[in-house]
């Protein structure tokens, strides 16, 4: 019941993780080191349902904000909010989180950005869970593109620290109507009664793009929280902008 428990801690820790990734939208946990321009605002959406009747629905708006001088550098800001059934247990998270790009990505060169975050329990208000994430991004061509995460995730519920990682692979048309995209991700440090938890999880799948302001994605996961099932995800992004 312990081990369960714990189980269940971690896994509202990690869907709070879904951060939203340039590359293929809200669903995907591989984040990537692009951020827009200021005034560049989306909502991404999804709803993931697993072999073992857990859930997942989340939504998250965000937009890039600017910022006079010294600090020049635009700022994604969004907030996820999310509804969860684990073990039939329901839960309700926000998850505020900031992105800013330290080196712009380009063909041949790494780049990288920071990320922060922090999750609430939408129900007591709590201080559920902190996490912090450098994203680095290789871009092979104007089409392939190689994701690294590394971070760090703060459990105050389990009262347990993790090293989180991942890795991902985009690789899109030239006309950006499809995309085809890869992803491994985890996290290490899980006490020796849960071992479970630290198994890599997967997913991968395929977006749809028909007009730059809209895209749909159709994805399969495995283990996405811990729990050796099997995840189907439909996910959507609509894009706008905003004092532009």
């Amino acid at each position: 019941m312990i081990v369960r428990r714990l189980t269940i801690a971690v896994a509202f820790a990690l869907a709070a993780l879904s951060n939203e990734a340039h590359a293929a939208g809200g669903a995907y946990q591989v984040d990537t080191a692009d951020v827009g321009d200021p005034g560049d605002c989306k909502v991404e959406s999804w709803v993931s349902s697993s072999s073992n009747h857990d859930l997942i629905a989340s939504t998250s708006p965000t937009c890039v904000l600017g910022f006079p001088k010294p600090f020049e550098k635009p700022v994604e800001a969004s907030v996820q909010i999310q509804r969860t059934r684990f073990d039939d247990a329901w839960g309700t998270n926000f998850t505020p989180k900031l992105k800013t790009n330290l080196i712009q990505p380009s063909i041949g060169h790494w780049g990288l950005a920071v990320s922060a975050q922090a999750s609430y329990d939408g129900i007591t208000g709590e201080n559920t869970s902190l996490a912090a994430t450098l994203p680095a991004t290789l871009r092979l061509s104007n089409v392939v593109r190689i994701n690294l995460n590394a971070g760090i995730l703060n459990d105050r519920i389990a009262k347990q620290n993790y090293f989180t990682y991942g890795a991902g692979l985009d690789w899109r048309t030239p006309d950006n109507v499809w995309t085809l995209t890869g992803e491994v991700f985890g996290q290490l440090g899980a006490p020796q009664d849960a071992r479970s938890l630290v198994q890599p999880r997967v997913q991968a799948g395929l977006r749809w793009r028909p007009v730059d302001e809209f895209n749909v994605d159709l994805i399969y996961g495995r283990n996405i929280a811990g729990e050796n099932a099997n995840w189907i995800t439909l996910a959507t992004t609509v894009r706008f902008g905003v004092g532009k």
